[in-house]
């Protein structure tokens, strides 16, 4: 079920928009090096990579509630071990929705600032 979900690549292409897109990630890639190096004074992670790991670690404790539940079901794991498991990937799956919200919420804020 969440196997569908794990390839987040496919879901930010875009038909006609492949150069600029491109384009636009080597911007960001470039841009994230660069503030990464004047903080730091070392070129580090990008903001790009960080929200990546992020995303795949959100991804992955997801993953692990819904195997552990399925061990669950078989018998192969005891009920405290489904419920926390269960229970990561709830506070997870809230923290990204509330992580989301607040991003659409700035998004809108900027696109309502005039020019």
């Amino acid at each position: 079920m969440i196997d569908s979900i794990s390839s987040i690549g496919s879901l930010t292409k875009s038909s006609g928009l492949d150069k600029t897109e491109a384009t636009g990630s080597s911007m960001s890639n470039m841009l994230g090096a660069a503030a990464g190096a004047v903080a730091t004074g070392v070129a580090g992670p990008s903001f790009g990579s960080f929200l990546a790991d992020a995303a795949k670690g959100a991804l992955d404790s997801v993953k692990q509630g819904e195997a552990m539940s399925f061990a669950g079901i078989q018998g192969k794991a005891t009920t405290r071990e489904v419920v926390d498991a269960v229970m990561e990937a709830n506070r997870t799956l809230q923290t990204a929705v509330a992580l989301r919200d607040k991003v659409v919420s700035a998004y809108l804020e900027v696109s309502k600032m005039q020019i």
